[in-house]
């Protein structure tokens, strides 16, 4: 049994899929596009940060400190070469760091967010400066 429905032609690539009203063979919706060429000031700001190394204080009062690799749309964000720091206590000494790699943070626990400076001059000293001659 064959139908006569015709299915929508794209023409061009830079169509956006948002102003699509059908659905797909599957019955499912057509995927969004996203717009990732976002100018706004806090944008702008974490364009700078990305490969930052980040403090990140959390609601349980630990302390992160990672390179900023991303972020979304719910705070989430990933440290790279992450290092976790417990809270201090009178009770306990400064303990050593847990080194913890890769990690996400969830957005809903994060109380603040800073450049680590003391990391970032350890970063900047390492990197080599080279000279073109």
């Amino acid at each position: 049994m064959e139908t006569n429905e015709t299915k929508p032609e794209v023409t061009s690539t830079s169509q956006s899929t948002e102003d699509w009203d059908e659905t797909s063979e599957s019955g499912e919706e057509p995927a969004k596009s996203i717009n990732v060429t976002n100018n706004s000031e806090g944008a702008k700001k974490l364009r700078k940060w990305l490969n930052l190394p980040l403090r990140i204080e959390m609601t349980d009062k630990r302390v992160l400190v990672g390179m900023f690799l991303c972020t979304d749309r719910d705070a989430n964000v990933i440290l790279g070469s992450c290092s976790e720091y417990l809270p201090e206590d009178e009770t306990t000494p400064n303990e050593e760091p847990r080194m913890l790699g890769l990690i996400m943070v969830p957005g809903k626990h994060i109380v603040s967010i800073c450049i680590d400076q003391m990391e970032k001059n350890l970063v900047s000293i390492r990197k080599p400066n080279y000279q073109i001659v």
